[in-house]
């Protein structure tokens, strides 16, 4: 069996292939997963579920692997039915970790990582605390990493305007809980991504 140290270390490279591949997303699942270990820490969840949801960080976009390069790759803005095929990289990446019994807990987190606090998120359109908290707390870490970094159709957003537009979302877009915590611990995240500032 795995001890913690080496089933990290396996996510790693399973999350270095998908970056090897799409090199825009080179460091988002580390910056993800490191900003996640600090809420869940900050939030007093305990150990076991810290690990969970940060091993399921790591992986959040593992479903990419399966989107064809024209798109995953594409410069520029994606039209919607391109956008239609980005959205399934949740499902595909739950269908790959279901493969392995070990990551049965991870998919279900990896899965609803795109809901929305007010539903009208995907794959499913689950809303609120029915979405799985881990979920809710990779959907804050993931787009203050999307907003902070630049992407080939806009450049990355400032620091302030990250933080506003979180905040703005609180409720609707994300949990306000978790908005809660990453607004008033906004450093520590800044630090654990290692945001230029």
């Amino acid at each position: 069996m795995f001890g913690v140290v080496e089933f990290h270390e396996m996510i790693e490279c399973i999350t270095t292939a998908l970056e090897e591949r799409d090199y825009y997303t080179e460091g988002h699942s580390r910056r993800v997963s490191d900003m996640v270990l600090a809420i869940s820490h900050r939030m007093g969840f305990s150990e076991d579920e810290t690990r969970l949801f940060h091993f399921s960080a790591h992986l959040h976009d593992i479903g990419k692997i399966g989107i064809p390069d024209s798109i995953l790759r594409k410069s520029g803005k994606l039209t919607d039915e391109e956008f239609s095929v980005i959205k399934q990289h949740p499902a595909i990446g739950a269908r790959i970790l279901r493969k392995a019994s070990a990551f049965e807990p991870l998919a279900e987190i990896v899965l609803h990582h795109h809901e929305r606090f007010d539903g009208l998120g995907y794959p499913d359109g689950t809303s609120g605390y029915s979405i799985p908290v881990g979920s809710r707390i990779i959907a804050v870490c993931d787009s203050i990493d999307a907003m902070m970094t630049t992407r080939s159709y806009r450049s990355a957003f400032s620091e302030k305007e990250c933080f506003e537009e979180i905040k703005r979302c609180s409720g609707t877009r994300y949990d306000p809980d978790i908005v809660d915590i990453a607004v008033k611990y906004w450093d520590e995240l800044m630090e654990a991504a290692q945001y230029k500032r």
